[in-house]
C-alpha cells in the first residue's frame, strides 16, 4: 500500500495554533487539508499536540466537538474536558496509571476537566475523588 504524502509541516503547525480558539480558521484550514484532523505538532521533545488536544486543554468545545464529527481520534484529555465520565471511568479503571500521564504541555488530567467547566463538573468530581 503507497502511502500518501506527507502534509506540510507549517500547516500542521497553523492547524493546531488555530485549534487553540479559532472555530472558523480551523474549519476553513480542515476544508483545505481534511487530513490535519488527526494530525500532531511536535512543540520540540516530544511535547505532540493535535487541533483536538489544543482544543482541550483550553477548554474549546465547540471546536473539540466539530473536530471528533469530522474524524478527530478521542482521547482521555478530550473526554475530560467534554464531561465524558463513562469513557473517562473506563480508560481509568482499565488503566489508573493514564491518571497522571500528562496531556500536550504537560497539562495534567485534571486541568482538563476544569477548563471544561459546568459541562466536566462530574468528571472533576471524579478525578478529585481517586486517591493512589
Amino acid at each position: 500500500m503507497q502511502m500518501p504524502p506527507a502534509i506540510d509541516t507549517t500547516l500542521v503547525r497553523q492547524f493546531v495554533m488555530v485549534a487553540h480558539g479559532d472555530l472558523a480558521q480551523v474549519k476553513t484550514l480542515l476544508s483545505q487539508e481534511p487530513a490535519l484532523v488527526n494530525a500532531a505538532w511536535d512543540w520540540g521533545g516530544g511535547d505532540w499536540e493535535t487541533g483536538l488536544g489544543a482544543a482541550a486543554h483550553t477548554g474549546q468545545r465547540e471546536i473539540a466537538l466539530f473536530l471528533l464529527a469530522q474524524g478527530a481520534r478521542l482521547d482521555l484529555f478530550a473526554a475530560a474536558m467534554l464531561g465524558q465520565l463513562e469513557v473517562v471511568k473506563a480508560i481509568l479503571t482499565t488503566n489508573p496509571s493514564q491518571r497522571h500521564v500528562l496531556g500536550p504541555h504537560k497539562i495534567p488530567l485534571l486541568t482538563h476537566a476544569k477548563m471544561g467547566g459546568d459541562a466536566a463538573a462530574a468528571v472533576l468530581t471524579y478525578l478529585e475523588s481517586l486517591t493512589d
